[in-house]
């Protein structure tokens, strides 16, 4: 299992593609987590890969782990 549910985690944004709006980040404990353009707290729908990032792991639409209120740092 990734990071800690519900707990503030920090990573990397890994990929992230524009035109679908979804993406990946790399917790800094290894776990690849997706995303979707919504989870961006900004309200920017978009974010560079390659961004260091705080965020929250939730449980996800498809019963997987997910990253959301996700803020650049």
């Amino acid at each position: 299992m990734p990071a800690v549910p519900h707990a503030s985690v920090t990573g990397v944004v890994d990929a992230f593609d524009e035109p679908r709006g979804l993406g990946t980040v790399r917790a800094d404990d290894g776990a690849v987590l997706p995303f979707h353009c919504t989870a961006i707290a900004d309200g920017s729908r978009t974010i560079p890969v390659g961004q260091p990032v705080r965020f929250t792991v939730v449980a996800g639409h498809l019963g997987r782990w997910e990253a959301a209120q996700i803020t650049a740092l």
